[in-house]
């Protein structure tokens, strides 16, 4: 058993309190455990004025903490699952993934309480090409333009008036004990949620069993399960951030549900599917849902935004 473990972190306000998190979760299970913060830059935080469709996908938050890793510098890392690219590289493993906080999107706004008060060329404010499809195809007069930057920036440019909504992870507001700036939450219904989302997940090197062992009380099975099925999905569909693709699981009577959708960057061409399947084989389900919207017509919108 290590007596001494460092985490490596990205340093935004979010991802640094996911880190306290899971450092507090293990100083309670294990006293006598030196737990230690190894705050870091990726380039995903460096490059701003780009959607991350653009430059790389979500591979460039969790980069360079997997190279602190492979060097020794740290033995794990904290990863939002939505940031989490769906296949990792050789050498590392997803060891934990911890009880899920609510894994929707959330509308912020000063003036408006849900997108349906929006007027018409009112300005929304996301990143998320999940996000503008769902939007677009519901709202088309809705004008949509890109935000980047953390969580307190994200605010601040709506508050100076740059945008009249902007759309947020509600997991990384409530977190942040800025929960009192949701105007609304959007149901899946409305807005499937992004693989992964309201998750956090643990990466270790996949040759580092002592770490494994000592961090697997920390899993939540029931999370891990849907997290698991939304990845599957997300495999299949060669999902990372350059289509509007959405995954969400849920535990229903001892089964899981999983609903998944694919749409061109429009919402336009919009396909939806969803199952349902045994908690013991996630990605049998992820498999399933994702095979339907490849035949129902998302082969086609996926190998054209990907460029097939």
């Amino acid at each position: 058993m290590p007596t001494r473990i460092i985490i490596a972190t990205r340093e935004s306000q979010l991802a640094l309190w996911q880190a306290e998190h899971i450092r507090a979760c293990l100083r309670a299970r294990y006293p006598d455990l030196q737990v230690e913060l190894l705050g870091m830059t990726t380039q995903g935080d460096q490059i701003l004025d780009s959607p991350l469709s653009r430059i790389g996908g979500k591979g460039l938050f969790v980069k360079e903490l997997e190279q602190a890793m492979a060097e020794g510098r740290a033995d794990l890392a904290v990863h939002s699952m939505k940031d989490v690219p769906m296949v990792l590289p050789e050498g590392f493993a997803l060891t934990a993934i911890t009880e899920r906080e609510d894994p929707r999107d959330a509308l912020i706004s000063n003036h408006y309480k849900n997108l349906a008060e929006l007027p018409a060329g009112a300005v929304v404010g996301t990143s998320s090409l999940r996000r503008q499809a769902q939007i677009r195809a519901r709202f088309p007069q809705l004008k949509i333009e890109t935000l980047r930057g953390n969580v307190n920036t994200r605010l601040r440019k709506l508050d100076e008036g740059q945008y009249d909504a902007i759309v947020l992870a509600a997991a990384g507001l409530k977190r942040l004990e800025l929960g009192h700036r949701i105007s609304g939450l959007l149901a899946p219904e409305d807005s499937l949620p992004a693989v992964g989302q309201g998750a956090l997940g643990i990466e270790i090197r996949s040759d580092r069993a002592d770490l494994a062992h000592l961090l697997a009380p920390l899993n939540d099975a029931n999370t891990a399960a849907c997290v698991r099925a939304e990845r599957e999905l997300g495999r299949v569909l060669q999902g990372g951030c350059q289509a509007p693709i959405g995954g969400y699981a849920e535990l229903i009577d001892g089964r899981l549900r999983l609903r998944g959708f694919v749409s061109d960057l429009d919402g336009v061409r919009f396909y939806r599917a969803e199952a349902s399947g045994d908690l013991s084989d996630p990605e049998a389900l992820g498999q399933r849902v994702a095979e339907s919207l490849l035949e129902q017509g998302a082969d086609k919108v996926m190998a054209e935004l990907l460029g097939h």
